[in-house]
């Protein structure tokens, strides 16, 4: 659970009806007003992540490689972390 610590306020009028359907889906969800509107702002205008971007850009312009079996690479990875019981 990520707690966020808010110090902007912002007033922002709004009809009956938008206010209803806040209401009615804050108490569908149990959560808050406030929290769905933050929802909201974040779903329509995510935040920009550019060094995010950058490193999905590297990784997905990257060469083929080769990969061994699945079994082949949980027996390499069980091998580079030791016995279960040192994890």
């Amino acid at each position: 659970m990520v707690v966020r610590m808010f110090s902007e306020r912002l007033q922002v009028l709004i009809d009956v009806d938008q206010r209803h359907r806040l209401e009615t889906e804050s108490n569908a969800r149990g959560t808050s007003v406030s929290a769905l509107v933050r929802e909201a702002i974040d779903l329509t205008f995510p935040p920009s992540h550019p060094d995010r971007h950058a490193a999905a850009a590297v990784i997905l312009s990257a060469q083929p490689m080769e990969v061994p079996d699945i079994g082949d690479l949980g027996r390499e990875l069980d091998a580079s972390r030791g016995p279960p019981a040192n994890r």
